[in-house]
């Protein structure tokens, strides 16, 4: 049984839709998932600010429109156009649902194998950070190979694949993986760190981006999780918005040490959303705050601090070295 079978639950189409192919009727029924099982009420998530509520399950609910679109479209021109019908702010979104969708095909349909890869090429390419952390999601509902999977992209931002993965298991198992502080015992070394990068990025949510409570839930973690998962909610705080000027700064001030990897994931969040050309009010917000600079500025400090990389090592992967600079860039800045 997959993971589809446990707890999603396919939607019937909406009256008046256009009817789809039988094929995309088939992967809708094997492997749609109901809109609602995004919700705040449906995961339980923690919280009880109805803006907020509403600002993250819109996150929710554009990432099953790009899934539905990828599973039901055959043609990359049909794809971005339904995807385009979020709207601006979310279609990050809903091309991070895509991916899964595509990823899901590929591994699914011996016959054809390069979806992703060539909608990547494409189309998609400006949103690859998205799309690879969409990938990623497979990895909890599919016997997938970590390993595997992550050969399959850019030798650097391969490692969001691994976001996506724990951030899958926040949001969709938060009482395992949050409380009980569970990582799937198939992840070692920096795939493990990949993954709480992740597992960071959906406690904005499970916590209903309530900044009194994210310190708690992160400090119950051991020491050594902590920086990551700080990096992680950063890059939600900026990329997701939700919360007003005061409450991202008393989240910077309740991050204490932790403050550069909190910029770190906010320097992510505007790179993805600069590259993509769709920068929000709240990633600009979110970097002043956190990064002390504009949105497109945090974005520059990533470019900066990608150039010449060092070849993977065995135990520390270029990415992780992209990330350490782009943190002691900020920490340099807030000591100045």
């Amino acid at each position: 049984m997959t993971r589809f079978e446990n707890d999603a639950t396919p939607l019937p189409l909406p009256r008046g839709a256009r009817r789809p192919a039988l094929w995309a009727g088939v992967k809708r029924a094997l492997f749609g998932i109901n809109p609602a099982d995004t919700s705040f009420a449906r995961r339980a998530f923690r919280g009880d600010h109805a803006a907020v509520r509403e600002q993250l399950e819109s996150v929710g609910k554009s990432f099953v429109h790009g899934y539905h679109a990828a599973l039901e479209e055959s043609s990359p021109e049909a794809l971005v156009a339904r995807v385009g019908e979020v709207g601006h702010e979310w279609i990050g979104f809903a091309y991070e649902g895509a991916a899964m969708a595509l990823t899901i095909l590929d591994t699914i349909t011996p016959w054809r194998r390069d979806r992703l890869q060539r909608f990547l090429a494409g189309p998609g390419e400006p949103h690859v950070y998205l799309m690879i952390v969409g990938a990623g999601w497979i990895m909890a509902r599919l016997p997938v190979s970590p390993q595997r999977l992550l050969t399959r992209f850019d030798p650097v931002l391969r490692w969001l694949a691994l976001d996506g993965y724990g951030f899958h298991e926040g949001f969709f198992n938060w009482p395992k993986a949050v409380e009980r502080q569970e990582v799937p015992a198939r992840l070692t070394g920096y795939f493990r760190r990949g993954f709480d990068q992740g597992l960071g990025r959906s406690l904005w949510f499970v916590d209903g981006a309530d900044v009194r409570l994210l310190p708690q839930t992160i400090g119950a973690f051991p020491a050594a999780r902590q920086g990551d998962l700080w990096a992680g909610l950063g890059l939600a705080v900026a990329y997701a918005g939700g919360r007003e000027r005061a409450a991202v700064e008393e989240l910077k001030r309740a991050a204490g040490t932790y403050a550069p990897q909190l910029a770190q994931g906010a320097a992510f969040a505007a790179k993805a959303r600069e590259r993509a050309g769709n920068l929000a009010a709240h990633t600009e917000l979110a970097c002043e705050v956190l990064c002390g600079t504009s949105a497109t500025g945090a974005a520059e400090v990533c470019d900066q601090a990608l150039l010449n990389l060092p070849p993977d090592s065995a135990e520390v992967p270029a990415y992780d070295v992209w990330r350490q600079r782009i943190q002691e860039r900020f920490s340099e800045g807030s000591r100045t």
